[in-house]
């Protein structure tokens, strides 16, 4: 059975590196799922994860241990992501967008080859309709748009991360579906 964050925080606070190392384990994937979601980039992920880890190292002590440590990590992340969103706009703005044979090598993974070259393009053209819909929100849009409907998360966790109050989470989830269902509209 493992330890609740509670218990494991308070060891890494008190210099245990192997109990920051299984808060590590125990979060990466969620952070790094919600970092894809909001960068649309696996490689930018990555880095989301590290600065993230890297910044919740940093400042474990202002943890305050009745919050919940998986709330409090989302919201560095949403904020490394969005920083780094920020970031990409002012250099170049393209995103590497898969090619055919890295879809078809998923594609094979996932079917045994059962997929035809037709739908592999049209799975491609709809994966960048919505990559570029995504690319349309903001990153306050992005953020909640990403937890609520990738991540599954409630308005109140929602807020919780983005630190908004319930109205203005709520406001930007409905700006970001509206804008979603204007830009994929065609697809629809």
């Amino acid at each position: 059975m493992t330890q609740s964050d509670t218990a494991t925080v308070a060891l890494a606070r008190g210099g245990d590196s192997e109990a920051f190392r299984a808060l590590v384990e125990r979060h990466s994937r969620a952070v790094y799922r919600l970092a894809v979601r909001m960068t649309g980039s696996p490689q930018d992920a990555e880095d989301v994860v590290q600065e993230t880890f890297l910044k919740a190292y940093k400042q474990l002590g202002r943890f305050e241990s009745r919050a919940n440590f998986g709330t409090w990590l989302h919201r560095i992340a949403v904020n490394c992501s969005i920083d780094l969103i920020r970031a990409r706009a002012h250099r170049e703005t393209g995103h590497d967008t898969p090619d055919l044979e890295e879809l078809g090598a998923a594609a094979d993974a996932g079917t045994r080859g059962h997929v035809s070259p037709e739908r592999l393009m049209l799975s491609a053209e709809v994966q960048a309709r919505v990559q570029a819909a995504m690319d349309g929100l903001s990153p306050m849009e992005r953020a909640a748009f990403a937890l609520r409907h990738f991540e599954g998360h409630s308005i109140d966790e929602i807020s919780r991360s983005l630190g908004l109050k319930t109205n203005a989470t709520k406001h930007s989830i409905f700006r970001a579906v509206r804008k979603m269902r204007i830009a994929l509209e065609p697809l629809v």
